[in-house]
């Protein structure tokens, strides 16, 4: 009975558009819209209790034979995406909503609901042609979403958007052409080990694999992603950092270990593309003048990490984890500086210059995001740079070693670009007002007149500037929360990690539960972590 329902973790998100597209009430539809992700992480907060005793749930759809029926899987591995996306995304549109971009367009609500629902599928089908259609139901209404949100630089970003994307979709429908051509079949179970006994399916779903790399953002097809995601508002960014990339990658990895059982020798062309674009992306990262462009260059560097880490390693459990770690992560830094940008009306460093003294709950609230960004304890971050460099090391050899050092360099750099930032939007004076164009003006000092200095350190007493509401930083705040809180509460989800990890690498039930029926698995267990 629980496999039926996996369907309507797809299904419902659906519906729940169609009803706040035609609801008279905008509030009816906002709630709707919340309901719906806080729903999502409930369903895989769910399905993780339940993975404990039951490794794999799986429903046929479509009432045919299983093998040839469209299969919703799911395991720990995808329970634990569902409960993380989830929750980025249900603080993406609470900050979406404080923000008023529910009240801009009435369609905003549908369109997040139908990314949800993309990305929902495509966690959970078990067939790659499905994953084709659930990653065209993502990007639909996201060319929506960049056209009604962000500055008008999105015009431009959304063209070059929309163009690499459809590239992008046709390669992976070729792709998965072809894999069906080689093999006979695009279902995941009946792919399992296929890409190590024939050259030809690895040739085929290494094609696949190009595709998703590309949708994630990795080198050398990355410059699309730091400049589309800074074009939109803060929040549909945050929500894009959480759904699109990271679904990309989840498909990566769900395919490397089953179809290629996560063989090094393969592994060697991903791993080279995933330093370069870990490298690529952290020194890139410390130029823009942008602070959202900064994160976008962060967001393909940690891209790169977590390939790495998926393919120098013998278990994936260090991806994983750091894959967990980036979502909340990014999720947090994207919101809070966009709570910034909301009031002041600049992305721009120097715009943003002086929050430090203006907005102390800000920035301790960046500075926890920003230490889990660069791996500090008491964050997130320092879990998955452990997890990464451990799985690195245990693999031995001058892969592991290379991949070490480039982690870490690429962590250094990334702290000399973080620290770039906290330099350029906490010091300095205050951020002006909006509309303060002229730091003399008899304007700004009628505001002092009128509103008093609220600044007690009289030497950066430069310019007037507005607070920013504390409701502004609750989303990003519970996600920077949130981060830390897995830094200290890791013994509790060590354990799921480890079942998702063990999923991965011995693919026996997955394939017994999609082929011999839902019913084939049930007094299964999978133990720790190989």
């Amino acid at each position: 009975m629980t496999a039926l329902l996996l369907p309507l973790l797809a299904a419902i998100p659906v519906m729940a558009a169609a009803v706040t597209a035609i609801l008279p009430s905008r509030q009816a539809g906002r709630l709707v819209a919340l309901a719906v992700p806080a729903a999502t992480a409930v369903a895989g907060l769910v399905l993780l209790v339940l993975h404990r005793s039951e490794p794999v749930i799986a429903a046929s759809v479509g009432g045919f034979v299983p093998g040839v029926a469209i299969p919703f899987v799911s395991d720990s591995f995808a329970a634990l995406m569902l409960v993380t996306t989830g929750v980025v995304a249900l603080m993406s549109l609470v900050f979406c909503d404080q923000t008023g971009e529910f009240g801009r367009s009435r369609y905003f609500a549908p369109l997040a609901l139908l990314l949800l629902a993309g990305a929902n599928g495509a966690l959970l089908t078990g067939d790659l042609f499905n994953l084709f259609v659930f990653v065209e139901v993502m990007l639909l209404p996201s060319y929506a979403l960049i056209a009604m949100t962000g500055t008008w630089r999105r015009l431009g970003v959304g063209r070059l958007f929309v163009v690499i994307n459809l590239l992008t979709s046709t390669l992976l429908l070729a792709g998965v052409g072809f894999v069906y051509g080689t093999a006979g079949s695009v279902n995941l179970a009946v792919l399992a080990g296929a890409a190590q006994e024939d050259g030809r399916v690895a040739a085929a779903l290494g094609v696949v694999l190009m595709a998703l790399c590309i949708k994630a953002g990795a080198v050398p097809v990355h410059g699309w992603l730091p400049r589309a995601y800074p074009g939109t508002s803060a929040g549909v960014m945050a929500l894009f950092s959480a759904l699109h990339t990271k679904v990309a990658l989840y498909a990566v990895i769900r395919i490397w270990a089953t179809a290629f059982d996560l063989d090094p020798a393969w592994g060697r062309v991903l791993l080279v593309v995933a330093l370069v674009t870990a490298l690529w992306g952290a020194v890139a990262s410390a130029s823009p003048v942008g602070a959202r462009e900064i994160l976008a260059w962060q967001m393909v560097s940690g891209v790169g990490v977590i390939l790495a880490a998926l393919a120098v390693a013998q278990a994936p459990g260090g991806a994983i984890v750091y894959m967990i770690h980036h979502m909340v992560t990014i999720g947090a830094l994207v919101m809070l500086i966009g709570a910034a940008e909301h009031v002041y009306r600049s992305g721009q460093l120097a715009g943003l210059s002086g929050l430090w003294y203006r907005v102390r709950p800000l920035g301790v609230l960046l500075v926890l995001a920003i230490a889990a960004l660069v791996g500090l304890p008491p964050t997130s971050g320092l879990t998955g740079k452990l997890e990464v460099v451990t799985a690195a090391l245990g693999t031995g050899g001058a892969w592991g070693v290379a991949t070490v050092v480039v982690v870490l360099v690429s962590s250094l750099i990334g702290l000399v670009a973080m620290l770039r930032l906290w330099r350029g939007i906490m010091w300095g004076g205050p951020a002006p007002r909006p509309g303060d164009d002229d730091g003399d003006s008899d304007e700004r000092q009628q505001w002092v007149d009128e509103h008093g200095d609220d600044d007690d350190d009289d030497d950066n007493d430069v310019r007037p500037s507005p607070r920013v509401p504390a409701r502004l930083l609750v989303p990003g705040g519970v996600l920077a929360a949130l981060s830390v809180a897995i830094f200290l509460g890791y013994g509790a989800i060590a354990p799921e990690v480890d079942r998702a990890v063990a999923g991965l690498v011995d693919t026996d039930a997955y394939v017994s539960a999609v082929l011999d029926g839902p019913d084939a698995m049930t007094d299964s267990t999978i133990g720790g972590r190989s």
